[in-house]
């Protein structure tokens, strides 16, 4: 997630990337390799990427949304060592030639939504102002808002608002969604969850109602668990993840899987007892914003971010 400042008549422009010193130091260890910003955004991160890199370095910047991918354009596109991507990271291995498999240096994951996509009412992801129920982050993905919450059947409408965005009044939620249908609005559905929500947590209520919707809407731990998968495939030995969460569920799945190399957290062993992990955290759990940072920048105050290396062959081997 990155905060951005849009003003009448100015274009979208990133303003201010979450945890932007501590994410490129730990991603940038060979100036001279290849990168991926997987989530390009408004271009914040990928600029100092580049930044660091030598005219032999080279970075790819990935986004869905093709206002993003237009303001990193801007920002980003005369540099000839940068090149911008349409798709979802879920699906990176199809998004990168066969060639560069196992070659990648470094992979960055600014998970969430952006702060841009928040405020435009028009995309539906705000319950602050009145928009369609929409929440898609890019154009390629069909399912929108508006479907889950007029369509899903009571046991999915409550699963979706129950374990992805943890709400507990889900079930009371779901109902009185139900009832309430045709739910056009995101005003709409706001007035649904505040009837059923004491006034000191409706906010936080809404939060999870909107989130727990936006997840399923873009399969967002879906495609996360799909290019933590292959970022074992594209990175070489010594090839760095750095992935910036915003809430639990996505962090549950990062901590686990540079913990084991799967979303069990369960590391294989061998016969012997050696650990079998193809990757292993090494930022000593996680980083958080400083106090300055949130105080300039609101939208960092939840980010938490870890930091795994592609284990080399032999260290796998000769673990233990």
């Amino acid at each position: 997630m990155t905060t951005h400042e849009q003003h009448d008549n100015e274009p979208y422009y990133e303003h201010q990337p979450v945890l932007l010193e501590e994410a490129v130091s730990h991603l940038v260890t060979d100036p001279s390799g290849i990168y991926i910003d997987a989530t390009l955004g408004g271009g914040g991160h990928s600029e100092e990427i580049l930044s660091r890199l030598d005219e032999e370095g080279s970075l790819f910047g990935i986004d869905q949304d093709d206002e993003a991918l237009e303001a990193a354009g801007r920002r980003l596109g005369s540099d000839h060592r940068f090149n911008a991507i349409k798709g979802n990271f879920g699906y990176l291995e199809r998004l990168i030639t066969p060639d560069l498999r196992g070659k990648i240096s470094g992979l960055l994951l600014d998970l969430g939504v952006s702060t841009h996509q928040i405020t435009e009412a028009e995309r539906g992801f705000s319950f602050q102002e009145e928009g369609p129920l929409d929440m898609r982050m890019g154009n390629l993905r069909g399912v929108t808002a508006y479907e889950v919450v007029n369509e899903y059947p009571y046991k999915e409408l409550r699963d979706v608002i129950f374990h992805y965005g943890e709400e507990r009044k889900s079930r009371e939620i779901a109902r009185a969604i139900i009832e309430a249908r045709p739910v056009e609005t995101t005003l709409q559905l706001r007035e649904i969850v505040e009837k059923l929500v004491p006034e000191k947590y409706q906010v936080k209520s809404l939060a999870r109602v909107f989130q727990g919707i936006r997840i399923e809407v873009n399969r967002e731990l879906d495609m996360l668990r799909n290019v933590l998968k292959q970022s074992l495939e594209l990175l070489k030995p010594k090839g760095r993840v750095v992935a910036i969460s915003y809430h639990s569920l996505e962090d549950r799945l990062v901590k686990r899987f540079f913990k084991a190399g799967n979303f069990e957290g369960k590391i294989e062993k061998d016969f012997y007892g050696n650990d079998l992990s193809p990757i292993k955290e090494i930022s000593d759990g996680i980083i958080t914003p400083t106090q300055e940072e949130v105080e300039r920048n609101p939208a960092a105050r939840s980010a938490k971010m870890r930091v795994a290396e592609i284990k080399e062959k032999r260290e796998v081997n000769n673990a233990g």
